[in-house]
């Protein structure tokens, strides 16, 4: 029975540290994301500062807006997550104090018992006498055994009681600190809301300039999106010939949409694989203000554009950066768009549009983190943006899922 009861009690406390390192991660990852969110927030306000002498179509002031209305929830969101994971923490710890406080007593009382009863048996002659006292020699000798015992046994009970002390110590600390935290979370969340209302405010503002002239602003947007669709379509063109050249080359006359790799190609796009979710950024500095994927109009809500790119907002003149090494398969020279450059990673290709100035050209060896060139800065309005896309064969793929979170 006594053995169940200790290997209840190992079980449990090895279930405790478990969930106590579960939670400081789980807290970590949560105070990552947030720092995370404000460095976002930081760098879009660092760049508008900088283009606030441009004037800004009002599209485009709504899809500022709109950016920083979903980065102020989601940070709205994480911060009460924390806030949330700190009051389960902080619970956890009040209820790991008491238990420390009524082991700490019960320890305590023990110790004052065991003084007590050593003291009115303290005197050297006593343990002497204790000792002569013995019917015989084995009986003496489990006598001084016993003597040695509890003087160890009084060591490790105010071993104990200082270890003791120390944890509750250390508790109260981290309950401070937790509690600490936790109210400067809630400070920081009611600066985010207000301004999250401004922002709000400030789009339905806008909101109604263009409801006011409707059929101009939708005619706006419905051009950019043409133009967008007319680079997409020569993009997945020069992706098909680029697939099909390959292919040709290894002696396949078929086409599946799909490369047909040499060894080293093969090497290449695994290692590309293997840094899913840690390519290094195209530009140093920037913030992504268009998502890839389905996304709803402007103008009208009941509407959804397919975004195969995303859409860096940078510093101006920025340079561009391969996000990993491989060989410049394209300059795209497209009418009355700005060029991009196309770099083959094996299966892979990573296309970076909107440039202002290539420093490659095509059939070029590229390391990672080399600069091919400089993103377009639009002189109206003042804002620089570089489209970045990722294909794998023929499909695209999300960027944002391939790109590093710092």
């Amino acid at each position: 029975m006594r053995l169940q009861s200790i290997f209840i009690i190992v079980i449990v406390a090895l279930f405790s540290v478990s969930f106590v390192s579960a939670q400081r991660s789980k807290q970590k990852q949560l105070e990552a994301k947030r720092q995370s969110l404000l460095k976002e927030i930081s760098q879009l306000n660092s760049l508008n500062r900088a283009n606030k002498t441009k004037e800004k179509s009002v599209v485009s002031q709504v899809e500022d807006a709109n950016y920083k209305i979903r980065v102020r929830q989601n940070l709205i969101k994480v911060s009460n997550e924390q806030a949330n994971q700190l009051t389960r923490d902080i619970n956890n710890n009040q209820k790991k104090i008491t238990q420390l406080r009524n082991q700490l007593k019960e320890l305590k009382d023990d110790y004052a018992k065991m003084v007590v009863k050593s003291y009115k048996s303290k005197s050297e002659q006593s343990k002497v006498m204790f000792l002569l006292s013995s019917d015989n020699f084995k009986q003496a000798y489990k006598r001084l055994q016993y003597i040695n015992q509890y003087k160890e046994y009084q060591k490790k009970q105010a071993e104990d009681i200082k270890v003791k002390t120390q944890d509750l110590q250390k508790l109260n600390l981290e309950l401070a600190e937790q509690k600490e935290i936790k109210k400067k979370l809630v400070v920081e969340n009611r600066k985010v809301k207000k301004e999250l209302e401004f922002e709000m405010k400030m789009q339905q503002d806008l909101m109604v300039l263009i409801r006011k002239d409707i059929k101009k602003y939708a005619a706006e947007i419905s051009k950019k999106r043409q133009e967008a669709d007319r680079i997409d379509k020569e993009i997945n063109r020069l992706i098909r010939e680029a697939i099909v050249a390959s292919n040709k080359k290894a002696g396949k006359t078929t086409s599946t949409g799909k490369f047909v790799l040499t060894p080293a190609a093969k090497k290449l796009a695994a290692n590309f694989e293997s840094n899913k979710g840690k390519l290094r950024w195209p530009v140093d500095r920037g913030v992504i203000k268009s998502k890839y994927g389905l996304q709803r109009s402007i103008t009208d809500r009941t509407v959804k554009n397919n975004y195969r790119s995303i859409y860096i907002s940078t510093e101006k003149n920025a340079n561009v950066k391969a996000v990993f090494k491989g060989e410049v398969y394209k300059i795209m020279v497209i009418k009355n768009a700005n060029p991009a450059v196309m770099i083959s990673h094996g299966s892979y290709i990573t296309v970076y549009m909107n440039m202002s100035k290539i420093n490659v050209k095509s059939g070029d060896k590229i390391e990672t983190g080399q600069t091919i060139g400089e993103a377009f800065t639009n002189k109206s309005s003042g804002e620089t943006l570089l489209g970045f896309r990722v294909y794998k064969n023929d499909a695209t793929q999300n960027p944002e899922y391939w790109l590093s979170k710092n």
